[in-house]
């Protein structure tokens, strides 16, 4: 199957997960069978290994949620849960719901497990969820929260909903878009695209008890980044590696190393108009040897973006 063959259901925008089934699931963020939404509210797709394509669930674009921006995780239970950035039967002020969190069966039925309330619980999430080690779920809202600034948030698989910490104004970080990673204690990582003491976003860790402590605070000079849009994957050496969508001398971003004591390595900084790519935008994979794939949003020979790897320095 390639790309094309999505028409009609258009606007993948988050990775796939491989179900117990054998076949990838994921989600578009437009087309689907709805009027509702200009060019379709989104929909729930399957796909096997052989390329024949199902969709599982079309978006109504009311109480169930529109745009899953965010792909899906399979529980122990064996169905999928996800996310929608708006939707749901709260309004947010843009007249559009705050979002949703949903389970689907392999089957394709739906449920909202829960809608966001925007000031109280947050709103708009983007990212993932994961599966915690304690069988719930965890994801973060881009805006929301007591100061509209987005939220770590808990949720059970029976749709009960628990805010860990909302961000605040000053140097705790705003704005969360990535996905969250989980250690083996239960704490959990992730990055924000905005705050800190310059703005330009941090690295945060936060207990099972909502008590949050900033790692790291990107600063707007020639070596670190800023603006880390995407979420952190922990490495086979216990550390956390990440991307930046900017920053490095010519602002095109960075792949940095960063300990759990908040301890922070520039790995690679791209550069304006090189092949190796500019804007990395989404996580980071590891390979059995320790090195790094990713992709940018820009740059490369055509400028349209390139895979990378990095190597594991300490194979040398």
């Amino acid at each position: 199957m390639t790309v094309d063959q999505i028409s009609g259901h258009i606007i993948p925008d988050a990775s796939l997960v491989q179900g117990a089934d054998g076949d990838l699931y994921g989600t578009t963020t437009g087309g689907g069978s709805s009027s509702f939404c200009d060019g379709g509210c989104g929909t729930v797709f399957k796909i096997t290994p052989q390329g024949a394509k199902t969709i599982l669930y079309n978006f109504q674009g009311g109480s169930d949620g529109t745009v899953p921006d965010a792909g899906l995780i399979q529980g122990q239970d064996g169905n999928f849960y996800g996310a929608t950035t708006t939707g749901g039967d709260v309004n947010c002020n843009d007249g559009l719901g705050c979002g949703t969190i949903f389970k689907i069966t392999p089957q394709g039925q739906e449920t909202v497990l829960y809608s966001f309330h925007w000031k109280t619980d947050g709103a708009f999430p983007l990212s993932t969820l994961i599966y915690g080690n304690d069988g719930n779920l965890y994801g973060t809202t881009e805006w929301g929260g007591n100061k509209n600034l987005g939220n770590v948030f808990k949720i059970t698989t029976q749709g009960q909903e628990t805010v860990l910490y909302s961000f605040q104004i000053g140097g705790d970080g705003s704005n969360p878009e990535g996905s969250l990673v989980q250690d083996s204690d239960g704490n959990l990582y992730g990055t924000t695209v905005t705050g800190g003491d310059s703005g330009n976003g941090v690295v945060f860790k936060i207990t099972p008890q909502g008590q949050e402590t900033i790692l790291h605070k990107f600063e707007q000079n020639q070596t670190d980044g800023v603006s880390p849009r995407s979420g952190l994957i922990q490495g086979m050496d216990g550390a956390f590696y990440g991307t930046t969508f900017g920053g490095g001398k010519d602002n095109s971003g960075v792949v940095f190393k960063i300990t759990p004591q908040g301890q922070e390595t520039i790995l690679h900084t791209f550069k304006e108009n090189q092949i190796d790519g500019q804007y990395p935008h989404a996580a980071l994979t590891q390979d059995s040897k320790g090195n790094l794939y990713g992709t940018s949003f820009g740059g490369g020979k055509y400028g349209f973006g390139t895979i990378y790897k990095i190597k594991d320095m300490s194979q040398n």
